[in-house]
């Protein structure tokens, strides 16, 4: 079947057909039939070396960096090798001249960069493909960090996305993996992250969110934007200088308290996931910095992810099964975290499941939760379960929270952080707010002003005959057939009967006419009753049987 697309982006199509085929994908891409791939392209052998894909991906520009940054999150479609070599992707690209920041700062802010900054460094601290950040210092004093919108990243990222959203369309309505994976909702998540990481106002209020939820924990600190300096493409917040965590010499852990640091750390992001339902999404070791005053800063938080609350509830009791052990109740919590396809194997997730905890709880204080979610990720793909995207985000950022506690401190115990955190937001999210109080007590007004009226009605009607009660407890048209197949062999019986007594009677009678001695009437009747009898019969042996199969397989099926 012919693939036929938008012509503009045919370039893109043959880039993605190439990584398929690289890859071990060629069966769809045979379905897909895109003109302009030579033999030398699908005869290209499976590659083993999963480091090649995350090179391929970065030479294809920024949209599949983050593309592969977000798949190193979904271990229900990749192996281990894959997911591993995508969360290394190096986002580190050429910075732009500085002339081009220069007049994207001016056309943002609406004023020119030596009136709005006391100084601004034409070396930047850091080049992405997004963007790149500027060190200055503003008229009052204030050092700050300014991020910039590379010019022309939008219209880029933009075509990419349309042409992959075709892509996955396609694939999802022609190819079995893209029936099973749902190619489609995997690029739309991807697509909403990625747009929500253009939008520069968007993370100057995710700063703000986030800074209230980690105000209790002291050691912790969130650069803060500053509104009148920052737009959709320009960001300017607190410049805070440190050094990332893993880059620590050992020297340098032996006078670092890292204890407290790693408890105020995996608090704080179990109250963001577990409680607020709004997290940091990618907290890697290079967005975690250990200040000059020994505190760690969370930077870069343009990826964010949220829960809802019966998501958070499931997960509140998903990472305290993990944490104690118990497999079954992590298989369960995890299934409602996810969407069953029609081949989902309840019984075999359980068992793998189970195992899989059992064995994780085996390593004691090395237990890694994010880990662990994340291989109940691969297992759930393999047994039919879908799992919601926002599992994957919250195994890999409890993961990297375990690889930043290594550093920091390796004695850090992450499964009874997890015990004693949870079991904290679990008895506050059983709390009832003011606003949930006010509207029961609302709920309750109103049940109160209409019960009267609803009883004087219903009293009303038992009085004129009138009452109804409608109960949809049973098949009603099965137990009509089932009725009315009872009466027909009810009355069949009865004819039967009537039949073999008549002729009984008709014995007696004298007459000419006879059949083998005896009067014809008294045969006839006889005849008419054994093959009656002997239909009835057959009639009710078959349909024992059919009720009989179909009950097996209905058995079978559950």
């Amino acid at each position: 079947m012919s693939l036929s697309l938008h012509p503009r982006h045919l370039g893109r199509y043959r880039d993605v057909a190439r990584l398929l085929i690289r890859y071990g994908r060629s069966d769809l891409v045979s379905q897909l039939d895109i003109d302009g791939l030579t033999d030398a392209d699908r005869d290209t052998p499976l590659c083993e070396d999963a480091e090649r894909l995350a090179t391929d991906l970065e030479s294809l520009g920024p949209t599949y960096i983050k593309l592969g940054q977000l798949l190193s999150t979904r271990v229900d479609l990749l192996p281990t090798a894959y997911t591993d070599a995508l969360s290394r992707l190096q986002d580190d690209v050429a910075p732009i001249p500085f002339a081009e920041v220069e007049q994207v700062v001016t056309e943002e802010l609406g004023v020119d960069l030596r009136h709005a900054f006391a100084s601004f460094d034409e070396k930047p601290l850091a080049a992405a493909s997004l963007a790149q950040v500027h060190r200055a210092v503003l008229r009052s004093g204030r050092e700050v960090a300014v991020k910039v919108q590379r010019p022309g990243i939008r219209k880029q990222i933009t075509e990419d996305l349309a042409s992959l959203a075709e892509l996955a369309r396609f694939a999802d309505d022609h190819t079995d993996a893209g029936r099973r994976f749902g190619f489609s909702d995997l690029v739309e998540q991807y697509r909403k992250a990625l747009i929500a990481e253009l939008d520069y106002a968007r993370e100057a209020t995710n700063l703000v969110t986030l800074t209230r939820i980690v105000a209790p924990w002291s050691r912790l600190v969130v650069p803060q934007p500053v509104p009148d300096y920052s737009t959709s493409r320009v960001l300017t917040m607190d410049f805070l200088p440190g050094r990332k965590v893993t880059d620590l010499s050992p020297l340098a852990r032996t006078d670092l308290d890292g204890a407290p640091l790693v408890d105020d750390l995996f608090s704080a992001y179990l109250q963001q996931i577990l409680g607020d339902g709004f997290f940091h999404a990618d907290p890697h070791p290079g967005n975690v910095l250990l200040t000059a005053d020994g505190r760690l800063a969370l930077l870069d938080v343009g990826m964010v992810a949220r829960l809802t609350g019966s998501a958070r509830d499931w997960c509140v009791k998903l990472l305290l099964a993990v944490s104690d052990g118990n497999g079954e109740a992590a298989a369960e919590a995890f299934t409602h975290l996810g969407t069953k396809r029609e081949d989902f194997d309840a019984d075999r997730f359980r068992v793998l499941t189970s195992d899989l905890v059992l064995r994780s709880v085996e390593l004691g204080h090395q237990l890694q939760a994010g880990a662990v979610v994340l291989e109940m990720t691969r297992i759930a793909g393999q047994c039919g379960l879908r799992p919601a995207p926002e599992m994957g985000l919250v195994g890999k950022a409890l993961l990297n929270l375990d690889q930043v506690a290594q550093s920091l401190d390796p004695q850090f115990a992450p499964a009874e952080a997890i015990r004693r955190n949870t079991t904290t937001i679990l008895q506050t999210r059983m709390s009832t707010s003011s606003g949930g109080l006010l509207a029961t007590a609302l709920e309750a007004r109103d049940f109160t002003v209409q019960l009267p009226g609803r009883i004087n009605r219903v009293m009303d009607a038992v009085a004129d005959g009138q009452f109804q009660l409608k109960v949809d407890a049973i098949d009603e048209p099965q137990l009509l057939a089932v009725l009315q197949r009872l009466a027909n062999r009810l009355a069949s019986g009865l004819v039967i009967a009537s039949l073999i007594v008549g002729a009984a009677l008709m014995m007696q009678i004298p007459t000419t006419s006879r059949i083998l001695g005896y009067p014809s009437v008294a045969m006839i009747c006889f005849a008419l009753a054994a093959t009656g009898g002997v239909v009835l019969l057959l009639s009710v042996v078959l349909a024992d049987r059919r009720i009989a199969s179909t009950a097996r397989k209905q058995r079978g099926k559950r």
